[in-house]
Order: C-alpha cells, then sequence, then structure tokens
C-alpha cells in the first residue's frame, strides 16, 4: 500500500512540474498548441514504453466510451496551460485539485449510491478551505491598506523635557 500512496505523490509532483513546463509553453506558443505537443511527446513516449515491454493494448479490449479520457486528458492539458500562468502555480493547482476533489465525491457517491460520510466530507471542506483562506487573507490585507494612518513618535514620550 505504502508504494501506492508514494507513487500517487510522486505522480503529483510530476503533474505540478508539467503544468508548469506546459504554462511556460503556453505563453509563447498558445494553450492549444502546447497541448498538441505536450501529447505528440508523450504520445512518443508511450509508445517506446509500449514496445519495450512488448505489451501493446488491443483496441477492442476496452469500451468505447472510455477512450473519451483522452479528450479530457487533452482538453485538461489545454486549458491548464492556459490558466497556469494567469492564476499563478498555487491558485490554478488548488482550483484543480479542489474540482478533483469534489467530482470524486460525486463519483464515489453515485457509484456506491450512498452519501459520503461525515469524515470525507470533512476531508472536502479541508481541501475548499485552502483554497479560500488565502483569498480571505487577501481581502482583508487590501482593507486594512486602504485605513492605514501615520505611525504615532512616542520618542517625546520618553524625553524628561516635554514631561
Amino acid at each position: 500500500m505504502i508504494l501506492y500512496v508514494l507513487l500517487a505523490l510522486l505522480n503529483g509532483v510530476l503533474i505540478g512540474t508539467s503544468r508548469a513546463v506546459n504554462g511556460q509553453l503556453a505563453t509563447r506558443i498558445g494553450a492549444f498548441r502546447a497541448s498538441v505537443w505536450n501529447h505528440l511527446v508523450g504520445f512518443g513516449f508511450l509508445t517506446v514504453v509500449l514496445f519495450a515491454f512488448q505489451r501493446w493494448p488491443g483496441l477492442g479490449d476496452v469500451p468505447v466510451a472510455a477512450y473519451l479520457g483522452g479528450v479530457f486528458g487533452a482538453l485538461f492539458v489545454a486549458v491548464n496551460s492556459h490558466v497556469f500562468p494567469r492564476l499563478g502555480a498555487m491558485n490554478a493547482s488548488l482550483l484543480v485539485i479542489s474540482g478533483q476533489v469534489l467530482s470524486a465525491v460525486a463519483y464515489d457517491c453515485a457509484e456506491q449510491r450512498s452519501l459520503p460520510s461525515a469524515l470525507r466530507l470533512l476531508g472536502v471542506a479541508l481541501v475548499l478551505l485552502g483554497l479560500v483562506l488565502p483569498r480571505l487573507k487577501a481581502r482583508i490585507e487590501s482593507r486594512t491598506e486602504g485605513r492605514t494612518e501615520a505611525p504615532i513618535d512616542h520618542s517625546r514620550d520618553k524625553d524628561p523635557k516635554n514631561v
């Protein structure tokens, strides 16, 4: 089990790195062109890996609807390449992760035909709180910046001549 946890964490690091690289490429050549290059290079890499392991999958081994994952993946890369440089790494990542968490909970509810546990809902709330807190802090700071007053000079209070 620990191997799968470590692989998932490594995958998260690779996704974050991929977003940064694709975001830089998108600012130079556009989001959809960056997505095309991303997928062409990925296709080439995976083709080499599949040939190396001699395990080329059959096209009829999965339902046709399962190939929509490729469409969703390509769209994800293109949209992410577009928003990543505009929102920044942290905001884009938190928004993507929040969307993934919300859709995963909905998917699990539909598959299991039951509502999520209170603990799972708390986990979702914490992820969403991570998205909201920086925005609240920025809003509070922007409001207080408009009301800053000149600092009070207390040096005269310590001078015995002014007493």
